[in-house]
């Protein structure tokens, strides 16, 4: 009998508010195979499971030849959002019980009297206290009453709760009594899910640690359920492969780690984006990157420094917040686990466009999502969105919308834009259109300022990487406004973000909480505690049970001046000795300067948290090498589209390129309009387009500034 050789492809799929994007890669060849799908809100799996069956049929292999599949998702910030967590119970520290409720002082708008502060996830009558306490330094005041915890254990059980958060006071520091209350309470109700905050997120400040816990807790049923139909739906198909899920700082961990920490995952959809766009500066010798990711429901803007995404631990999740942006703070439910600085903004393709009560056009956040969709999409859309008035302005071609599978009606968007905008605002159709672009483009502006300038980065000394099924269309526009010298455009740009959930690695966080004055930590000390972490990050990369390979731990500090409430991250290289820690003093002087414009050199620091992240490097997937010889454009009769551009005040004959076409070398010069079935990348006139060697797209003003 013949033996079957098998070939090995890695897939990531990507769930959008609008698309589920799918991108497979041949890992012997390189060669790439992607699709798009509408997604399923009512279930994302259906979309997941869709999008693996299609691209399977599309590339010809078996569903053995699937080796691995990595997966970048929002169901949990969605369950969160849509208040759709599970029954979840809290359990806390005798005279704590309110915490959840108390929160912190810090509201979003300080003047704001109709200010509606967020409900806790869990209701205060499912919020029990156990009598126990520690001091601050983890010494026994009160012993844990094990009685009591039976006797919350049977109320929890009568509450018929899914979950519980475990969160005592100090814990972080020793973690014995939360230990056994969790052994107790698992005990007693086998098959609820225990959170203990001490495992989680051992950090100082309790209500951010319960917070944390009380999140993770809250969507892990949701995330356990959601996971679960996927491997069942896969494996019905006979689809076996390493299952992968992204984490919001930019790893990724198996779906067995997802389901014990899933707050670790709250934005692991849009931190793939920021992956990809690092990785492709990286391999462009671009390590300073700002990264704009335009859905269709949202857009994204990140920065990536010297080849690392930006990454934070001041984040909120919830129905109000507004993630990364500093306004926001007290609006959602804080998390203690790092996550990639992100801002978030309701700029997509399908963000609607309407007048608000006061007669001026407007943009977003809501949006036509997946079903209707835009009102050109033909199905049952009647609020004009941002694809609309592209279409209308002649950037989108109505006949080839991911390869022709959607046909675009003009006639419906033209009409729903002078029906709901153009006839209030006493405007033409295409100036109303391009009044919506420019709204949009405006928003997005302000997001790349906030995680650039607001950040203490100057936007000039970084590239522009826009991606997305839309980012390409208003790349110029962007860069122009931010007086961002170079844009690049990846190949296949709407499929960019799935692509980022193949070139990251397997990671895993760990941190504690020392609170010492950095002029009397003993460098042996410090080094102990970040060896005993490297080894939890050993213990859980081994429990992955993925192919060995070099593993690489990176250390880090955050130091704060004495009296401060808040923390700046600083790198802690190699073994500790007096030199590093000298060294992270001075990082920590740099890092404050450029936060908030000021450092005091004389000022006594203190170190708060460390934390180590274990990292074991998986093989990335190589870009083809295209051809010199494949321009063939300037050898066939050239294709023109009229296209309104604000430049002119009016329609200009563009010229229309099918990016396929393209080889090395190509030089475009606007204005052009680069069409590929996943998007188009729009080149405004007095701008210039150049393909480098693997394809990707150079823009920049056809006139350095």
């Amino acid at each position: 009998m013949k033996q079957q050789t098998l070939k090995y492809h890695r897939l990531g799929i990507d769930i959008g508010g609008t698309f589920t994007d799918a991108i497979l890669i041949d890992e012997e060849t390189g060669a790439v195979c992607i699709r798009k799908v509408p997604s399923t809100p009512e279930d994302p799996s259906i979309g997941f499971l869709d999008a693996t069956r299609r691209i399977i049929a599309d590339a010809g292999i078996a569903p053995i030849d699937i080796r691995s599949i990595v997966h970048g998702t929002t169901v949990a910030t969605n369950a969160i959002i849509e208040t759709k967590t599970a029954r979840t119970g809290f359990v806390t520290t005798n005279g704590f019980r309110d915490m959840l409720e108390i929160g912190r002082q810090t509201r979003p708008e300080l003047y704001n009297l109709r200010f509606k502060k967020i409900p806790p996830l869990v209701p205060r009558d499912l919020c029990f206290e156990v009598p126990e306490r520690l001091d601050a330094q983890g010494n026994v005041i009160v012993s844990i009453d094990e009685n009591a915890v039976r006797d919350v254990a049977k109320c929890l059980k009568e509450a018929d709760v899914e979950a519980i958060a475990v969160c005592f006071l100090h814990s972080y520091i020793e973690p014995t009594h939360e230990q056994r209350a969790g052994e107790i309470l698992r005990e007693l109700l086998p098959g609820v899910l225990v959170t203990l905050s001490s495992e989680l997120a051992p950090e100082i400040r309790e209500y951010f640690r319960a917070s944390t816990t009380v999140v993770n807790a809250a969507i892990s049923p949701i995330v356990e359920s959601y996971l679960g139909r996927i491997e069942e739906g896969l494996s019905s198909n006979d689809i076996d492969p390493e299952l992968l899920v992204m984490q919001s700082n930019g790893g990724i961990f198996t779906f067995r780690a997802a389901r014990d920490r899933p707050v670790f995952m709250v934005e692991s959809g849009p931190a793939a984006g920021v992956v990809a766009a690092s990785n492709l500066g990286a391999r462009l010798d671009l390590p300073n990157v700002l990264s704009l990711d335009m859905g269709g429901t949202t857009a994204k803007a990140g920065l990536v420094q010297d080849g690392n995404p930006v990454v934070t631990k001041e984040y909120e999740v919830g129905s109000t917040a507004v993630p990364g942006t500093g306004s926001s703070r007290g609006s959602g439910y804080p998390i203690r686990t790092p996550v990639i600085d992100l801002v978030e903004i309701g700029a997509g393709g399908g963000s609607i466009a309407w007048i608000d009560s006061g007669g001026a056009l407007r943009v977003g956040p809501r949006s036509a999502g997946a079903d209707p969709g835009p009102v050109c999409y033909g199905s049952g859309g009647h609020a004009p969105t941002v694809t609309d008035a592209n279409l209308v302005l002649g950037r989108l071609n109505p006949t080839n919308f991911l390869g022709g599978e959607i046909q675009l009606d003009v006639d419906l968007a033209r009409n729903a834009i002078y029906t709901s905008c153009a006839l209030p605002l006493g405007m033409g159709i295409e100036e109303t259109a391009l009044g919506i672009i420019e709204i949009a483009n405006s928003a997005m502006v302000n997001a790349l300022r906030i995680v650039s300038v607001q950040r203490g980065y100057d936007p000039r000394e970084f590239a522009l990487v826009a991606f997305g099924g839309a980012g390409p269309v208003h790349a110029c526009r962007l860069a122009d406004e931010m007086d961002i010298s170079t844009t690049v455009i990846p190949l296949s740009p709407g499929t960019t973000s799935a692509l980022g959930l193949l070139v990251t690695d397997l990671a895993h966080e760990f941190s504690n909480t020392l609170m010492h004055r950095i002029d009397e930590v003993e460098p042996d000390s410090l080094e102990h505690t970040l060896t005993e972490l490297e080894a939890q990050g050993k213990e859980a990369l081994r429990r992955e049970s993925l192919e060995s390979s070099a593993l690489i731990f990176r250390r880090q500090g955050e130091m704060r001046y004495v009296g401060q409430s808040f923390e700046l991250p600083v790198p802690i290289s190699g073994k500790v000795n007096q030199s590093t820690i000298e060294g992270m003093v001075d990082s920590f002087h740099k890092g404050h300067e450029q936060a908030y414009g000021h450092s005091a050199r004389d000022e006594p620091i203190e170190l708060v948290n460390v934390r180590v992240t274990a990292i074991q490097e998986i093989t990335k997937p190589q870009p083809i090498r295209l051809q010199d010889d494949t321009d063939k454009i300037s050898q066939e009769k050239p294709i023109y589209r009229p296209v309104y551009f604000s430049e002119h005040d009016g329609d200009v004959e563009t010229k229309v390129i099918d990016r396929t076409r393209l080889g090395a070398g190509a030089v475009i010069l606007g204005p052009a309009l680069i069409e590929e079935i996943d998007s188009t990348t729009v080149i405004h006139p007095e701008w210039i387009a150049c393909v480098d060697n693997y394809g990707n797209l150079i823009i920049s003003p056809d006139e350095p500034r």
